[in-house]
C-alpha cells in the first residue's frame, strides 16, 4: 500500500485535493549573543581575573561567562554587580551605629592629610579590605589638596565633612567618586561604614608639620599610611630645616594626643585655669616638670597650630541628645 494513501483518503474528507503533504518547518537559526559564551572559562582567565578583583570564583566564572571570556568586560562587569549590591547593602544598614574605626595618616611633599572612616565594630577596622578604604580616602584627599591652586606665603589648612569627602574623586585606578568606593566595602563587610571627615595641611619652604598616630598599623600593601584611633599634625614654623625635626614633630604630635588641647596659646601664659586647654602652657606630657612651650623654645621652632582626630569623636554626645 501507498504511504501517501492514508493522506489523500484524509484530504479527500476534508474537501481538499489530494498532494503531498507540507514540508516540515525549518529550524530558526540559532544567535549566540555576547551573554552566552560557547565554552566554560578556561581556569587560567578565572585565575587571573580573581586576583585582579578579589571576588569569589564563582562570581569570576559568571561573569567570564557573561562577557564571553573578555577579561577586561568581565572585570567591569564585577564592579558594577558589586556597586549594585553594596548600595543596596547601604541602604539596609543605614542607621546602624558606627562608633568603630580607624584614623589614616598620608604624607606626601609639603601636603599632609588626616581622615577618619567609622564602621560599626573594631573586627572589621583591622580586616585589610577596611584599611584600603580608609587608604582610598585619604589618597582621594590628598589629591585634592594638591590640586588647590595657592600661592603659598604661609600654611594652609582645610576641613572636609562627611558630604564633601564622599564626593571627592576616588583617584586615577579607581572609577566614581568615594561614595562608590564605601558602597563597595559596605557591600563586601556588611557593615554599616561612613566617611565621617578628613583635614589637610600644606606648608611651603620655613614650615614642618609633625605627626603622630596612637597605636600606629603599617601595612606593605598601604606604602606610606599610617593607621590608628588618635592622629595629630603639628604645624610649626622654623627657619631651618633640621634633622631632628621628624622626631621633635613626632613627640609634638604625642602631646597633642595624650593632652588634648584646644588651642596653641603662647609662650607667655601661665599656667593653671583657662590655661590648660592652652597648648603651650600644658604640662609637657614627656616631661610635667616643665610646660610644652619651655620645651619647644630651646629647639629653635615655633608651634603655630595643630589638628587632633580621635576616632568616634562626638559620637556619644550625638548619642545623648
Amino acid at each position: 500500500m501507498s504511504l501517501l494513501r492514508p493522506w489523500r483518503l484524509f484530504a479527500a474528507a476534508r474537501g481538499c485535493s489530494a498532494g503531498p503533504p507540507p514540508p516540515p518547518p525549518r529550524p530558526r537559526p540559532f544567535h549566540a549573543g555576547p551573554w552566552l559564551w560557547s565554552s566554560a572559562p578556561s581556569k587560567d582567565a578565572l585565575v587571573k581575573l580573581r586576583r585582579r578583583t578579589g571576588y569569589s570564583f564563582v562570581n569570576c566564572k559568571k561573569a567570564l561567562e557573561a562577557c564571553g571570556g573578555d577579561l577586561k568586560q568581565a572585570e567591569s562587569w564585577l564592579h558594577k554587580q558589586a556597586q549594585k549590591e553594596g548600595w543596596s547593602r547601604a541602604a539596609k544598614l543605614h542607621g546602624r551605629k558606627t562608633k568603630e574605626g580607624l584614623i589614616g595618616l598620608l604624607q606626601d611633599g609639603n601636603a599632609t592629610v588626616l581622615v577618619e572612616v567609622n564602621c560599626e565594630t573594631d573586627f572589621v577596622s583591622r580586616n585589610l579590605k577596611f584599611q584600603q578604604l580608609v587608604q582610598q580616602v585619604a589618597l582621594g584627599t590628598l589629591l585634592h589638596c594638591q590640586n588647590l591652586k595657592d600661592q603659598l606665603s604661609t600654611y594652609s589648612k582645610g576641613f572636609l565633612n562627611s558630604s564633601e569627602l564622599s564626593e571627592l574623586p576616588a583617584g586615577p585606578e579607581k572609577e566614581g567618586c568615594l561614595k562608590d568606593q564605601l558602597a563597595l566595602a559596605i557591600g563586601k563587610l556588611g557593615e554599616n561604614m561612613t566617611l565621617k571627615r578628613a583635614a589637610w595641611v600644606k606648608v611651603p619652604a620655613g614650615f614642618y608639620v609633625g605627626s603622630y598616630v596612637h597605636g600606629a598599623m603599617h601595612s606593605p600593601s598601604l606604602h606610606n599610611l599610617e593607621l590608628g584611633k588618635y592622629g595629630a599634625l603639628v604645624v610649626c614654623e622654623t627657619s631651618e630645616r633640621k634633622a631632628s625635626l621628624e622626631d621633635l614633630g613626632r613627640r609634638l604630635g604625642q602631646h597633642v594626643v595624650g593632652m588634648a588641647p584646644l588651642s596653641v596659646g603662647s609662650l607667655d601664659d601661665e599656667p593653671g585655669g583657662e590655661a590648660e586647654t592652652k597648648m603651650l602652657s600644658q604640662p609637657y606630657l614627656l616631661d610635667p616638670s616643665i610646660t610644652l612651650g619651655q620645651y619647644v623654645q630651646p629647639q629653635g621652632v615655633s608651634v603655630v597650630d595643630f589638628v587632633r582626630f580621635e576616632c568616634g569623636e562626638g559620637e556619644e554626645a550625638a548619642e545623648t541628645e
